[in-house]
């Protein structure tokens, strides 16, 4: 990776997402907590939510130890994430692993913030860093789930 490379995409942008991350007061009592870690780079991300009766998050805590590009993932993400179903979470997961994948459009209004790591699509070894706040969130959807289904 040239010194180019990097300053492209290490971005003043991604870098100041990176600084100011949303949804980092600890939930007191989380209804469900998931956690991943990407092998490749060790970054992990946990994500602990509470959901209303409809299945939307009513509160949202992120825990994020990853380079700046899954820090500024994750700050995007954050910011979005009251008020979202578990289908609209997978919806936006799938859209930015397209995106940087298969080179897809950027994920929709109030998730298109993830413009900003359009130059990370070259960087196939970054993919899942970015990724990690999106698939813990369905993982805990998923818990939710399973947890509901137990409790019958």
């Amino acid at each position: 990776m040239s010194d180019s490379d990097l300053i492209k995409l290490y971005s003043g942008r991604i870098l100041a997402l990176a600084a100011d991350m949303p949804a980092t007061d600890p939930i007191a009592d989380p209804q469900v907590t998931a956690r991943k870690r990407s092998p490749l780079c060790g970054s992990t991300v946990a994500v602990s939510m509470n959901l209303d009766d409809e299945g939307r998050i009513k509160a949202y805590f992120q825990d994020v130890k990853a380079c700046a590009l899954g820090q500024a993932s994750a700050a995007v993400s954050g910011a979005a994430m009251i008020g979202r179903s578990e289908d609209e979470v997978r919806n936006v997961r799938d859209n930015l692993r397209a995106m940087l994948k298969e080179g897809g459009p950027v994920p929709d209004n109030p998730f298109d913030g993830f413009e900003v790591l359009v130059p990370a699509r070259d960087y196939r070894n970054r993919h899942a860093s970015i990724l990690l706040a999106l698939d813990a969130t369905v993982d805990a959807f998923e818990a939710a789930r399973r947890e509901a289904l137990t409790a019958r």
